[in-house]
């Protein structure tokens, strides 16, 4: 999925200051670095629904998913991936 990352990776600048106080690598951890917080999921959570048409389920609310850029681009991509499969 083209430029996915730098969607969230802006969507992430935008919503958290700490963020911004130093470059984001792919694999850094957000949720154990405090850039991101549990009230912080469910923002995130909203835009990748929006953004990406997708549909987080309630099981799907683990750290793994969350922790870092990359885990969420992968998640991301798995996702619609899904939905595309299920609209055939």
């Amino acid at each position: 999925m083209a430029n996915s990352h730098e969607r969230i990776v802006g969507f992430i600048l935008d919503k958290f200051p700490l963020a911004r106080k130093r470059p984001i690598a792919g694999d850094d951890n957000l949720l154990e670095s405090g850039i991101i917080d549990s009230l912080g999921i469910l923002d995130l959570v909203s835009f990748l629904e929006q953004e990406f048409g997708v549909v987080v389920a309630d099981d799907e609310l683990i750290p793994e998913n969350f922790q870092s850029v990359d885990h969420l681009r992968l998640f991301v991509e798995q996702k619609v991936k899904e939905a595309a499969a299920s609209r055939q």
